[in-house]
């Protein structure tokens, strides 16, 4: 480029700077004032959607969350293995240990009667001893027939 076509160049762009110097001017205040006024109707669309993002919460947990729970505790069940079955030998052995229990208790209650038997009957012997005669003659019992004809 010769020198002459740069200086035309040169003064083409200084005259559209000058040019524009008055718009920017112009404009830096706009653009403020626009800038300030973004920032509240930012503030504005905040305090319009914090209650709706709150109502939108309350439904989706009211709603959705049991649903994906059920659907997520039926798949937790199908994904688990199958417990290995448990020895039915509880139920026999919880019977067997009371049949044993109860006849403990009742051989006991039975040698604790037969003991009690034994030394009552002991001691009759040892009273009637003392009677004499009387204890060893043996009597009849009286029906009502005998009785009738003895008076």
């Amino acid at each position: 480029m010769s020198d002459n076509k740069r200086t035309e160049a040169w003064d083409r762009t200084r005259k559209a700077a000058d040019h524009i110097k008055p718009m920017a001017a112009q404009v830096k205040p706009l653009a403020k004032h626009t800038g300030e006024a973004a920032r509240r109707q930012w503030f504005r669309t905040r305090a319009w959607a914090a209650p709706q993002v709150e109502r939108t919460g309350k439904v989706l947990q009211d709603t959705v969350a049991p649903k994906v729970s059920d659907m997520l505790s039926s798949a937790a069940e199908r994904i688990d293995p199958a417990k290995p079955k448990r020895g039915r030998w509880r139920l026999p052995v919880g019977i067997a240990a009371a049949l044993a229990a109860a006849a403990s208790g009742a051989a006991a209650f039975l040698r604790k009667r037969s003991k009690t038997e034994t030394a009552a009957s002991g001691q009759d012997t040892t009273g009637a001893g003392d009677m004499g005669d009387m204890s060893k003659a043996k009597t009849e019992p009286v029906t009502e027939d005998k009785q009738a004809h003895v008076g």
